[in-house]
């Protein structure tokens, strides 16, 4: 079978960044079933592996970990799927990711993919909604009740990310709470209004602009970004007992013992945590299947923001540097190699 690998490069426009290899088809056993892959989506994870964030790359690495595509075979201790059903997930980081044809994924981490949604809609939810759905509902804790958290803030960090756009969507379809993004271009924040959030501010401001809200304080913090960039914001801002979560390290040094006197907590999520470890994985195929429901029944839109075309070298090094570049809006996704 085709696939792209890498075998390492900080620079993604140094010559061999990405090469097209030819490898043998696997073939699945046990709780694995083998996908062909209609589409996927590429990630800041991606970006980090390559250029070394796991340690150096000896041997040439297939990356992606955000894959739609359709079931070929079925391992012998898979009972939940069919040859020839569309499933999404995003997978395991330490595992052959899905730049290819074909990958070998575990069942317990995949869903049936929504019926509603185009390939290219579907490849560009599976990590971003995960992560979403842990930070808010296993970190944070949010209740998943409307009626709950009505007169509590959640501040989410880069509101127009691949995380931020979903995690908009299911804070208000599934909590009460009001919803206050950042955005500093226009068009990224008339994303995060469409996206549902109450309110939009300029993270280069980012008190002042919360006081204009009538806000000293806020309930919850997501933080979607770079966390030394924001920590003394985030200090300054979160209240007493309150929550802050983050998925994107920093090499700046932060204190933590700033958040001691308010006793506020700060939590890490990582999607790949549950398969990296082997703990809990079958809840990332039942959250991906809760979500393929909303989508289905419309209470949340995917976050496709550019599809950038066919999986080949070109294309994919494109993507890499757009996501380096940091001003992607909602995901971008390459459909199948051709």
């Amino acid at each position: 079978m085709k696939a792209i690998a890498t075998r390492g490069a900080s620079d993604i426009n140094a010559p061999g960044a990405f090469e097209a290899i030819d490898i043998e088809r696997p073939a699945p056993t046990g709780e694995d079933v083998l996908v062909r892959i209609e589409a996927i989506s590429v990630n800041p994870v991606d970006t980090k592996i390559r250029a070394g964030a796991l340690g150096e790359l000896g041997e040439p690495t297939i990356l992606g970990w955000d894959a739609t595509g359709i079931v070929e075979a079925l391992g012998e201790r898979v009972s939940e799927l069919a040859v020839g059903e569309r499933i999404y997930y995003s997978g395991e980081v330490n595992r052959p990711g899905c730049n290819a044809e074909y990958q070998l994924i575990d069942s317990r981490l995949v869903a049936r993919a929504p019926q509603t949604l185009d390939i290219e809609e579907i490849a560009a939810m599976p990590l971003t909604a995960l992560t979403a759905w842990e930070a808010l509902f296993d970190k944070l804790r949010l209740a998943q009740d409307t009626g709950d958290h009505g007169d509590q803030t959640l501040l989410i960090i880069n509101g127009a990310g691949g995380v931020g756009s979903i995690a908009i969507q299911l804070a208000r379809q599934l909590t009460g709470i009001r919803v206050i993004t950042t955005a500093s271009r226009e068009q990224s924040r008339q994303w995060c209004l469409e996206m549902g959030a109450h309110d939009v501010v300029d993270h280069h401001d980012l008190i002042n602009e919360l006081k204009r809200l009538d806000l000293e304080e806020v309930d919850y913090i997501f933080n979607c970004h770079d966390i030394g960039v924001h920590w003394d914001n985030m200090v300054s801002l979160i209240k007493p007992l309150g929550e802050i979560v983050a998925i994107a390290e920093t090499k700046q040094q932060v204190d933590l013992n700033a958040l001691q006197g308010k006793a506020a907590s700060f939590h890490w999520e990582f999607m790949f945590a549950r398969p990296l470890h082997d703990v809990q994985r079958e809840q990332q195929g039942a959250a991906l299947a809760t979500m393929a429901r909303m989508l289905d029944e419309g209470r949340l839109r995917s976050t496709l923001g550019e599809i950038v075309g066919p999986l080949n070298v070109e294309n994919l090094t494109r993507a890499h540097q757009m996501l380096e570049d940091g001003h992607t809006i909602g995901k971008l996704v390459l459909t199948a190699m051709k």
